[in-house]
């Protein structure tokens, strides 16, 4: 298995440059983002992959109650 590290300055200015951005991009509030460590988790780095290619492929982000159409 390959790890691969990500730093949160680098996820951040990725998501659009600011905290606020990129907590918008990933679904999560402010605070959570700010929270986050320097060295990012793979779980959180995971969620930042996700969150940019959603954002490549113009893909909405699936907000919590919100109901998927059938393809």
């Amino acid at each position: 298995m390959v790890q691969f590290s990500m730093l949160k300055a680098e996820a951040i200015q990725s998501l659009g440059g600011t905290v606020a951005a990129a907590a918008e991009a990933i679904g999560v509030s402010y605070q959570a983002v700010d929270k986050w460590p320097d060295e990012l988790s793979p779980r959180i780095a995971d969620r930042v992959q996700a969150a940019l290619w959603r954002i490549a492929n113009r893909v909405p982000h699936p907000h919590p109650g919100q109901q998927q159409e059938a393809a």
